[in-house]
């Protein structure tokens, strides 16, 4: 227990007064003061949680099962550390595992509201999501697992400082179907009314549920910074539902708890559109749920009682049109082409025989010599909106006429290698432990069998891709991006 986590007293004695009758103040004080639970989300676009849970028992690694997510886990192992850049024990996100995409280290709260989207949600292959408040991408990524990379997904993030990160745990999580977009949120109703099935509105808040990560996030926490977010939130979730299709799903969370920013803001969504909002009970998401559910059937989440985050988590359906004509949409100057049917055929022939890829799901783009891959259902927005970064570059052409030749993309690796094909084909090379840390530290790896590979190949460490070389006779060239680079060695065999 940590008595130094801050605590105002001001906020205690608001919780006071609307906490539920079967809990107490004490327990709530007592639970924020507790160190928060590590979890994790297996990539099951990566490896089945089957294959993950035998990868944890290698590693010692307790995994236990986390209620509302079937792909969600507590972990605990006496040799994981929370810092990645101490010297002693080993840190999660330097694992193998992380680095590889396989796990996401996220809040076990955290994996509730897209839970909660996709209780009511029906996805289809052409289904478009909207993620509203994006960074740093675990909801994001969570969606597109369960999405199985189809579909497309607007991840939009406000804050410019954070958006790197989000492309960051997208494209280490070998997502394609994303379009990043860089706007305040309270653009979405007017510029693409009713254009989304379903939204996440994962709002900006106060964040008194993360003191438990945190012990300073309640430093600047009072009353009047409470009621001027709660005016933010109705606005966002007055856009979002705007741009929400009828019957469409909207799932609002924050990680606070108090009401103003969470009941109030539903009950200001349904007073502004009464015959149209309508609540979706979240008392059977999972076993005990009930546990916090509230009368209208939302999940105020209280820290004590699951032993997690403060949360809270309210799903609605829109049950008729609400929007509004567009009449401010900021169309931009598109700067991609479609490569001619002769371009498209060499690059999809330079993957075949490359490293036996044979299928792309997506629409393939130009521009200039870049050949990008994007999410099948963009195409109806890209006149509507600006992105600020649209699928994944997936080559690079250079040369003329019969000298043209292609450089793969590392996002193109990471989203299309591990797959049965291209793991049973010769330009797939698979490093030990000691290699695989040599590789993620930027160096080139000497005296390595390439198995008759030539050419640009697929790096692999216990058969998941984690880059792309080059094989000089047996020497592999590193052609790790320098951002993902390493300046020590992060994992054990």
């Amino acid at each position: 227990m940590d008595n130094n986590t801050f605590i105002p007293q001001a906020f205690i004695d608001k919780m006071s007064a609307i906490i539920p009758e079967n809990l107490t103040v004490d327990d709530l004080i007592a639970a924020c003061r507790r160190p928060l639970r590590r979890a994790i989300r297996v990539n099951t676009l990566k490896i089945s949680v089957a294959d993950f849970q035998l990868r944890a028992k290698e590693h010692a690694w307790k995994l236990i099962p986390i209620p509302w997510c079937a792909e969600g886990f507590w972990i605990a192992s006496d040799d994981l550390i929370e810092s990645q850049n101490s010297t002693e024990g080993h840190s999660l996100g330097n694992s193998a595992e992380h680095l590889a995409g396989l796990c996401y280290i996220q809040e076990a709260s955290s994996m509730l509201p897209v839970s909660a989207l996709f209780h009511f949600f029906k996805q289809s292959d052409k289904s478009v999501v909207l993620d509203a408040a994006a960074a740093p991408g675990s909801k994001t990524t969570q969606i597109a697992a369960l999405m199985e990379n189809k579909g497309l997904i607007i991840a939009n993030e406000f804050s410019s400082s954070r958006i790197k990160m989000l492309h960051a745990n997208i494209q280490r999580s070998g997502i394609h179907n994303v379009a990043l977009t860089h706007f305040d949120a309270r653009v979405f109703g007017e510029w693409l009314p009713e254009t989304f099935d379903a939204i996440l509105l994962d709002a900006p808040c106060s964040g008194e549920g993360t003191v438990r990560k945190d012990k300073h996030a309640m430093k600047n926490w009072s009353q009047e910074s409470i009621e001027e977010i709660a005016l933010m939130q109705k606005d966002l979730i007055n856009s979002a539902f705007h741009s929400l299709k009828p019957n469409g799903i909207l799932v609002y969370s924050t990680c606070t708890l108090s009401h103003e920013e969470n009941q109030e803001v539903l009950h200001y969504l349904q007073a502004e559109h009464t015959d149209k909002v309508k609540f979706l009970n979240l008392a059977a998401l999972f076993s005990d749920a009930h546990k916090t559910a509230t009368q209208e059937g939302f999940l105020h989440i209280w820290p004590q009682v699951y032993d997690s985050e403060g949360f809270f988590v309210a799903a609605i359906q829109k049950t008729a049109s609400s929007a509004d004509k567009n009449t401010n949409k900021r169309p931009a100057k598109f700067p991609f082409t479609k490569p001619t049917k002769t371009e498209i055929e060499s690059l999809l022939t330079y993957f075949r025989t490359q490293y036996g890829i044979v299928d792309l799901t997506g629409v393939i783009y130009k521009r200039e010599q870049e050949f990008w891959l994007f999410p099948k259902g963009i195409e109806p927005l890209m006149d509507k909106i600006r992105f600020s970064r649209l699928g994944i570059k997936i080559a690079e052409q250079f040369g003329k006429g019969r000298k043209t030749g292609f450089k793969t993309m590392y996002e193109f690796a990471r989203c299309f290698a591990d797959n049965s094909v291209s793991k049973q084909h010769t330009n797939n090379i698979n490093l030990n432990a000691e290699q695989a840390n040599e590789f993620y530290q930027g160096r080139d790896i000497h005296n390595i069998d390439c198995n008759g590979a030539s050419g640009e190949v697929f790096v692999s460490y216990r058969g998941h891709v984690i880059g792309i070389g080059k094989a000089l006779s047996n020497r592999i060239k590193n052609n790790l991006p320098r951002d993902l680079i390493h300046d020590k060695k992060l994992f054990k065999a």
